[in-house]
């Protein structure tokens, strides 16, 4: 990544193939692993099937929601001025926040209890859609941090 200037080209991100939506892409594309995915499509597709046994809502809704719910609007950087360093609050761009949504929503399923990764991801999945969860608990635990270091929002570059 660059230091100085943003990177302007971003890659492109085709639609999964089932549902024809980005967010399941990126989601697949974050839970493969050694680039086994065709695996990682049955993990998400198996989780979102289980959504939708569930409950009466559609499983791409409650990927949405539980993305939107888990997406962070503040978090904390480190800023090194005159030999100390501050952990200065500043606004999650859309991008990172959809990302450390999908990761923290991925790191909470692999750390639960439970029988198969579609099983733990949908658990995960459906526990962010009503706001609840580890992964919502670790977003405001983001934002917490971020509120008690107000104080240093002055120091943001």
């Amino acid at each position: 990544m660059p230091r100085r200037a943003r990177a302007t080209i971003r890659r492109e991100i085709f639609p999964d193939a089932k549902y024809h939506n980005e967010t399941a892409a990126r989601l697949i594309n974050r839970v493969m692993m050694r680039g086994k995915k065709s695996r990682a499509e049955g993990i998400v597709y198996g989780a979102l099937q289980v959504i939708g046994q569930q409950g009466a809502k559609e499983p791409v809704t409650v990927l949405e929601q539980a993305v939107r719910n888990a997406t962070p609007q503040l978090e904390v950087k480190p800023r090194r001025v005159g030999g100390a360093t501050y952990q200065v609050p500043v606004e999650v761009r859309p991008e990172r926040g959809l990302s450390l949504a999908l990761r923290w929503l991925i790191a909470s399923a692999r750390a639960r209890a439970g029988k198969s990764m579609a099983e733990k991801l949908a658990a995960e999945l459906s526990d962010a859609a009503q706001g609840q969860g580890t992964t919502i608990k670790k977003r405001e635990d983001t934002h917490k941090m971020a509120e008690a270091n107000r104080a240093f929002a002055h120091y943001r570059w």
